[in-house]
């Protein structure tokens, strides 16, 4: 079985994909960026506001899908700049305080409308 999961309170697809898939168990939430899904804007500030921004709109789906942040198993991280790593790192240990999932963070060339973080996810749900 395959379902697809989408949310007002995380910003639309900007390309041919789901903002999530729930399949076999697993909730497999595309990357999110930060984009304000009430006006479609990318947030001001520096990259503890756009990691604040993803790890809510990632939220959204999750809980549209039927999972949390607690059942989160993977993530994968995509910064612009590695430097920002500690940044990112001190907000994103705030979304999963206790047993975080897996991970792997990676340094990209460019993302998408000039975002400097890009989170992913995969879930467990029953």
């Amino acid at each position: 079985m395959r379902k697809t999961v989408a949310t007002e309170k995380a910003p639309a697809a900007i390309g041919p994909y789901s903002q999530a898939i729930r399949s076999g168990g697993f909730l497999f939430c595309s990357g999110q960026i930060p984009l304000d899904p009430a006006t479609g804007k990318m947030v001001e500030g520096g990259i503890e506001a756009q990691t604040e921004r993803v790890l809510r709109n990632l939220a959204a789906v999750l809980e549209s899908g039927g999972a949390s942040p607690g059942s989160v198993v993977k993530t994968t991280v995509y910064l612009v700049d590695l430097a920002d790593f500690p940044a990112m790192n001190g907000v994103y240990g705030l979304f999963f305080p206790e047993n975080p999932p897996a991970r792997a963070t990676v340094q990209v060339a460019k993302l998408p409308a000039g975002a400097r973080v890009e989170i992913d996810a995969v879930a467990s749900v029953e």
